[in-house]
């Protein structure tokens, strides 16, 4: 399997979570990027406590058009197979890039 390939350096270098006092990136006042492999999707981090997030559709760093969404399709390819998500086990390759890189 590929990995993901980010469009800079420094967007690499922001997407790693690296805290001595923070286990989770949400807690963290210093981490400000988000990516998700499963949707894959970026986003700037809102610390509040929770876990938001607001998408992004352009690197901040080197101005670069980030890739669309994936979250609907993913939805949909749940509906399909007849996963229903909240009370079925995902299958292990939905839960992460492994069901749209190739």
């Amino acid at each position: 399997m590929s990995k993901i390939k980010h469009c800079c350096h420094k967007m690499r270098q922001a997407l790693k979570f690296n805290c001595d006092i923070h286990k989770n990136k949400y807690e963290c006042p210093d981490a400000l990027f988000s990516y998700s492999p499963k949707f894959d999707e970026y986003g700037i981090i809102i610390h509040d406590g929770g876990e938001s997030e607001i998408l992004i559709k352009f690197c901040p760093f080197c101005g670069a058009k980030l890739p669309p969404s994936k979250r609907n399709k993913w939805f949909n390819l749940m509906d399909r197979l007849g996963v229903d998500i909240h009370n079925d086990k995902i299958p292990k390759i939905y839960l992460d890039y492994g069901w749209w890189l190739k």
